[in-house]
């Protein structure tokens, strides 16, 4: 997988992937330790990789509900978005 530089350089679809790829549990842990950090590096959110391990009790954590969080977060902070398709 590709990593880019922020989260404006992917498209949505693009970060579902790289979702995935981390909830999927089909990564080394190599692999899967350096797709969190990367996350952490890039969406710029308070929560970080909790939004992934340790969601809140009622939000949807597969990787389009997490995907929809750090983009509504973003948005509200005035921050960019996603790459259009």
């Amino acid at each position: 997988m590709i990593l880019k530089n922020s989260v404006s350089d992917y498209t949505e679809q693009e970060f579902i992937e790289l979702l995935q790829r981390i909830i999927g549990n089909d990564a080394s842990e190599e692999e899967e330790n350096r797709l969190v950090h990367h996350f952490n590096t890039i969406c710029e959110h308070p929560a970080g990789s909790d939004l992934i391990f340790f969601p809140e009790d009622d939000a949807d954590d597969s990787a389009e509900g997490i995907t929809r969080t750090l983009k509504k977060w973003r948005a509200a902070q005035g921050l960019a978005g996603f790459k259009d398709e």
